[in-house]
């Protein structure tokens, strides 16, 4: 964000400033202990808790437990939740849950982890959250209130929105722009009040305090040292150990204190100072950071150093800094991104780094929301057979608890060590191979599961987890060139079929209602045997023979047209370049070629810059990477395919990266609309060479004034204006695309939607390019020491979906395509044999559907076992009812959210009321639906988030969850970008 940006607020502080504020003699501080924990990085998990996770809580609790006015505050769940579940004794239990009562020990963001705000879904920030919170309120009956984000690389403005959505009073960020920081430090401009959401501005607005320059570190201060690998040392000397505090040198660490808050004070505009006591893998002997730090605070507040000092958690804080009553300023829906650390560091190439986990990542999440509502449709009314529940939930809590995990923020980042990276690999892999596993029982009814081409045939079964009807296009592997494909009644299916390299690509059309699914039967024909209605088409190949890169602007005489019922796509015979595209809805052709360009960069650390798995730093700006392209149109009845391989040198006997582009043949109304209004574009990259970094560049005629739109974490976007920055411009000038970006000018709108985050920027008018992929490896003694380069020698095939025409209409289509492309139709394939073939299906109910612009954000059972009333829990768990029981399965979790911003679109933009018995229709009878918080631990007719006093005169902002009211039945309204979270229950049969 540029500082322009900022000046209206500065404004805002300069009328806000109390008279007489900040008297020296009045400072207040609140030293808040942490550890700061990392769920991964360079350490895997196990090695962490054996290093100083496990100790950190051992030792914390014991030392809180001593003495009554020490605190701490505990961050990431999955390291305490190992500890809880497999180390903690009775009595250590029991500690804690004293603890908690008495607010000395005080859970933030209460997550599995601290996740990341740049390249993260906000489907997966919801989940991870919701796996925290479930945990703690059914285990403690708390809530966090505070979030503590003060590692991630940048700060979303959807992150805000989702954690007032799930109550919290206030919010903690540190990693925002160098120069931004600066600037407000110096207005005194570090609090303010965040309308996250544009549409839902003072709804769902957070009190907000940016971290200083110091940010959540407090050198020394260190008494412990620094933790040891694979095991704490056996004679407890650890490295780095400050000092201990004696009479001698007391009065200077009391010097050093004071004058780092005095310091920090005057960028306040409160006496009360937040200082963060702590940092990375600190507190694994919390028995000597005490002991020094008792004798520091007491000796500074027997003394006349001008200050009280106090241990504190975040919410005595917070709690003190609300009860002030000050007018803040508010802040609008920008977001702190990208992240400039220094004049040379962009952290802006982990948007990219270590892209075939991001896609894994993004992978999972997807099957699991499919698992999730599968499992819950299966459940209810009744399960159709026997199925032990229990083994499911195990198998859906895995995978839960591997797609949070990898949220971090030194996770799907992609800035962690090799083996870390294996660890989050192997956890997704096991809990998506559970979770197949889950989904082929309910469907398949037995039938043997199969993955590969199998001789006899395959029984598939296709499941759309969206709650509208999908029309769209799967493929299935099948060792079979000549191929029968029908549907339950034994009628055609429309399919096609083409040669690679071992077997056969069967491509199958497919319309599928809201979370059903369709059985086909994929048989083998020959001779006789062949019906040409039921058989798949083949397909013809048309080629052209490479053609070396030409100057631009040279080619265009001889074009070849694909087209489909929405676009001719138009190639250049010269060049093999694609030239153009025509888009029906407006009649207009827009200018356009894509190649694949790299950057090359600096790894010599002793430069004022380089690359490295975190940064982006460019020699100079991005080159062509090939030298010459040939190209292949496969064309088919059901859809054609252009092939265009890019070779690094003319005379190269392979390719180096290629695109494949699909346009299908459907009508482009109804069900078939948002297929047909997609160029279906994957990539091949890599592996690439040293030190280069992949981007793909799409250059158009539109008029875009080097104005890109990205979007926070897939839930709405931002405007980024390229920005002139004296130094480092190309790499400040990128952000994340996690779902989408786009460009547009006064006619035409061209969107590129992902399947997985990516950085984006446009460096040019008209021009959007995708960086891909990244291969680096430089000489920082650091980064080699942790192993933290990035030698990936992998090769990519990351998916975009392209979307052309006037914007009025792209904008209706852009968010459901979007969705379309996350969450395609799961596949699940049998052994077809008769028997199975002729077994009616194991359930087919009737199907849930929404109006388009709603989206089901999740339809689950999360297993959780406490009650939803408040006070009835806190008294189960005071009798000692503390989720040792069995899972609840007849509570089902319901999130729906409004896909459109106020004003976005003429019809989508509108509120929307949608009857939940009729919705749920095909599960069973609703008997009571509660309104619930985000990750469901508050009812929110109970929920009063804190009132800030604002500037613009505002007397109720944050009290109320929601712009629309609970529901009285099962009538329930949702305005533009609302999400709203239900507990439904239903009729037992």
């Amino acid at each position: 964000m540029g500082l322009l940006c900022w000046l209206p607020l500065l404004g805002q502080l300069v009328l806000l400033w109390p008279p007489g504020a900040q008297a020296a003699d009045s400072i207040r501080v609140f030293v808040v202990p942490h550890s700061h924990m990392d769920v991964g990085w360079i350490y895997t998990v196990q090695e962490s808790m054996v290093a100083y996770a496990a100790n950190v809580y051992t030792s914390v609790v014991e030392e809180l437990a001593r003495k009554e006015q020490r605190r701490f505050i505990a961050v990431e769940q999955e390291f305490f939740r190992l500890w809880w579940d497999g180390i903690a004794s009775e009595k250590q239990k029991h500690q804690v849950r004293q603890l908690l009562a008495e607010r000395r020990l005080e859970f933030v963001i209460g997550g599995q982890v601290m996740h990341d705000e740049a390249v993260t879904h906000f489907d997966d920030q919801i989940l991870q959250l919701t796996e925290g919170h479930g945990f703690l309120y059914e285990t403690f009956g708390i809530r966090p209130q505070f979030s503590w984000q003060v590692d991630p690389f940048g700060a979303s403005a959807a992150t805000p929105t989702l954690f007032a959505l799930a109550g919290f009073d206030a919010h903690v960020i540190s990693r925002i722009d160098y120069d931004l920081k600066r600037t407000m430090q110096n207005m005194q401009q570090l609090q303010f009040v965040w309308q996250g959401s544009p549409s839902l501005s003072a709804q769902q607005e957070i009190f907000t305090h940016v971290m200083d320059q110091y940010s959540y570190c407090s050198s020394g201060f260190y008494w412990d040292g620094t933790a040891v690998f694979p095991a704490p040392p056996q004679d407890g000397m650890y490295p780095s150990m400050d000092f201990p505090i004696t009479s001698g040198n007391i009065n200077r660490y009391a010097r050093m204190l004071v004058g780092n808050v005095k310091e920090r004070a005057i960028w306040f505009r409160t006496p009360h100072v937040l200082w963060p006591w702590g940092c990375d893998k600190q507190f694994f002997n919390a028995s000597v950071q005490f002991a020094n730090m008792d004798l520091l605070l007491d000796y500074i507040n027997n003394h006349a150093f001008g200050v009280s000092v106090e241990y504190a958690t975040l919410g005595d804080y917070f709690r003190a800094l609300h009860a002030l009553n000050v007018t803040w300023p508010v802040h609008d829906h920008r977001d702190f991104l990208p992240y400039s650390s220094e004049l040379f560091q962009a952290w802006t190439g982990f948007y990219t780094s270590r892209s075939g986990l991001k896609r894994l990542a993004r992978q999972a999440s997807a099957l699991l929301y499919a698992g999730e509502s599968m499992f819950t449709r299966f459940m209810w009314p009744a399960p159709r057979r026997p199925l032990d529940p229990a083994w499911a939930l195990k198998q859906l809590r895995k995978l839960r608890w591997a797609v949070s995990e990898v949220q971090h923020h030194d996770g799907i980042t992609g800035t962690e060590a090799p083996k870390v990276r294996d660890m989050y690999v192997e956890h997704l892999n096991a809990g998506m191979r559970g979770v197949r596993k889950l989904m082929a029982s309910l469907v398949l009814d037995g039938t043997p599961v199969h993955s590969g081409p199998e001789p006899g045939g395959h029984l598939a079964v296709v499941y759309n987890p969206l709650a509208w009807t999908v029309t769209t296009i799967v493929t299935v592997t099948v060792g079979f060139s000549s191929v029968s494909v029908t549907d339950e009644s034994g009628h055609p299916v429309p399919a096609q079929v083409q040669k690679m390299r071992s077997a056969y690509l069967l491509h199958v059309l497919t319309t599928i209602p809201g979370l059903s699914y369709r059985r086909y039967s994929i048989r083998p024909t020959k001779g006789a045997q062949e019906d040409t209605q039921k058989t798949a088409t083949m397909v013809s190949v048309l080629k052209f023979g490479r053609r070396p890169r030409t100057p631009t602007g040279v080619g265009g005489s001889h074009l070849v047209p694909v087209k489909n019922d929405c676009y001719t796509v138009f190639l250049d015979q010269d060049t093999n370049l694609m030239h153009s595209i025509w888009e029906r809805q407006s009649n207009r052709t827009v200018y356009m070629t894509q190649e694949f360009m790299e950057y090359r960069v600096n790894i010599d650390s002793d430069e004022a810059s380089f690359s490295d798995n975190y940064l982006f730093t460019p020699k100079e700006a991005a080159v062509p990477s090939w030298e010459a392209v040939r190209m292949d149109i496969v064309v088919g009845k059901l859809m054609t395919e252009i092939r265009q391989y890019f070779y690094r040198t003319a005379k190269a006997k392979h390719h180096s990266s290629a695109i494949y582009s699909r346009l299908a043949h459907v009508p482009r109304v109804h069900d078939g609309e948002l297929l047909c209004h997609r160029i279906e574009q994957e990539y091949r990259v890599g592996p690439l060479q040293m030190n280069h970094e992949a981007i793909l560049r799409t250059s158009t005629n539109l008029n875009s004034h080097q104005v890109l739109y990205s979007d926070n974490n897939g839930y709405q976007m931002q405007r980024r204006t390229y920005l002139q920055y004296a130094n480092n411009r190309i790499a400040r000038n990128y952000y994340p695309m996690v779902q989408s970006a786009f460009i547009k000018d006064n006619r035409s709108r061209l969107v590129l939607l992902s399947e997985q985050a990516h950085g984006v920027s446009s460096q040019g008018n008209g021009q959007v390019e995708v960086m891909l992929h990244r291969r680096l490896w430089s000489n920082n003694m650091w980064a080699l020491s942790n192993n933290l380069t990035l030698d990936d020698t992998s090769t990519i095939s990351p998916v975009l979906w392209l979307l052309l025409g006037p914007w009025p209409a792209i904008a209706g289509l852009h968010q459901r395509s979007g969705l379309a492309l996350q969450h395609r139709p799961v596949v699940l394939l049998g052994k077809l044999t008769e028997t199975a073939w002729n077994r009616p299906g194991p359930w087919q109910q009737e199907a849930v559907m929404l109006p388009l612009s709603l989206h089901l954000q999740i339809l689950s059972i999360p297993g959780w076992n406490y009650s939803s009333n408040h006070a009835e829990h806190l008294q189960n768990l005071q009798k000692g009812h503390r989720g040792e029981t069995k899972a609840n399965l007849r509570r089902v979790l319901l999130r729906l959210q409004h896909l459109y911003e106020a004003r976005e679109d003429p019809v989508l933009s509108q509120p929307v009321t949608v009857n939940l018995e009729s919705v749920l229709r095909g599960l069973g009878s609703v008997v009571a639906v509660e309104e619930r918080s985000l990750t469901g631990t508050w009812d929110v007719s109970t929920l009063q988030r804190w009132t800030w006093r604002t500037q613009d005169g505002h007397q109720h902002r944050g009290g109320s969850s929601s712009p629309s009211p609970p529901p009285g039945g099962p009538n329930v309204t949702l305005h533009p970008k609302e999400i709203r979270t239900f507990f439904i229950h239903f009729r037992e049969q």
